[in-house]
């Protein structure tokens, strides 16, 4: 049998879709699939920022129709890339194996330093120039040096360390996954904690769409779930529709294992990235109650927010 799965054209979309189809292949060999490259919104505009051309359905949009219609049988998309609300007729599957969620900070090769001076040297230095297209990033730059000058970069990632040099900026903000997805070496890369700068909602994740009513392929894409990566985004994404937040303000949420057991760690800002807080709440193994994390925690920043802005 025959299927045709959708994904976006950059190197790292087929890398995480080949890796979709590995894993469905070790399952089931006798299954054939196809690629079928479909372009979205959010690739055909480059030269602006995410929140001012749509929300996060521009880079889903064009991937869903031609799932509807039953030109392709599912997809494969970076899970912080989905709305919080899927469209009618189709769903996700359950999550597959998650990435490194972390961020890093790629240096421009021009500085020597250690990985344990990187903090200290963002901390203190003036005026340095960081290309990143995300408000979460922005907002969280800031809060570690005011005087950090946030570079609007989008494209994808061997674009955006190249711009490292043809923009002279310090360095850039990209994610851990998407590194290791593509095995790229012989960059400076310091990797944030989640106490220095909290990742986005279901950041290192995949999201594999299907059709809601097609139980065989659903089926097929439900078998590489991994349970432990399906309760972090339920928390997560939970957060996020809560905070009803997508890429006009600055918002993120990490669920990390501790001796105690689990923790989600979330942050939120307003829309200039001037006002961000912060917050975790601890919650027991399972699907219910980390999606109960995510309301409640969100609820609490919400509310946060709205003081902290109303003392400034």
């Amino acid at each position: 049998m025959k299927l045709i799965v959708g994904t976006r054209g950059s190197d790292l979309a087929l890398a995480q879709t080949d890796s979709i189809i590995d894993m469905i292949l070790d399952k089931f060999p006798d299954l054939e699939i196809e690629k079928k490259i479909i372009k979205t919104k959010g690739d055909k505009i480059l030269d602006r920022s995410l929140d001012k051309i749509g929300d996060k359905g521009i880079f889903v949009e064009e991937i869903e129709r031609e799932l509807l219609d039953g030109s392709i049988d599912f997809a494969v998309h970076s899970l912080k890339d989905m709305p919080t609300k899927i469209g009618s007729g189709l769903k996700l599957t359950r999550t597959p194996l998650r990435q490194d969620p972390r961020d890093v900070l790629v240096l421009n090769s021009k500085y020597k330093i250690s990985s344990d001076k990187v903090m200290q040297w963002l901390r203190t230095s003036e005026g340095l120039k960081i290309g990143t297209g995300s408000k979460r990033r922005i907002a969280q730059l800031k809060k570690i040096n005011e005087s950090i000058v946030p570079v609007m970069i989008r494209g994808n990632i061997g674009t955006r360390i190249e711009k490292i040099y043809k923009e002279d900026l310090d360095a850039i903000v990209i994610a851990a996954a998407g590194i290791n997805r593509l095995g790229i070496s012989g960059i400076s890369a310091y990797h944030f904690s989640y106490d220095e700068m909290v990742p986005a909602c279901g950041q290192g994740a995949l999201a594999v769409e299907v059709r809601s009513e097609d139980e065989y392929i659903n089926g097929i894409l439900d078998s590489l779930a991994d349970d432990q990566a399906c309760m972090e985004v339920e928390a997560e994404r939970a957060f996020l529709e809560t905070i009803n937040g997508g890429c006009h303000v600055p918002v993120g949420a990490i669920v990390n294992e501790s001796d105690d057991g689990y923790y989600l760690r979330g942050m939120y800002g307003n829309e200039n990235c001037e006002s961000i807080v912060y917050g975790q709440i601890r919650f027991e193994v399972g699907i219910e109650s980390a999606r109960q994390a995510g309301i409640d925690l969100a609820k609490v920043l919400i509310e946060k927010l709205k003081e902290e802005e109303k003392y400034e």
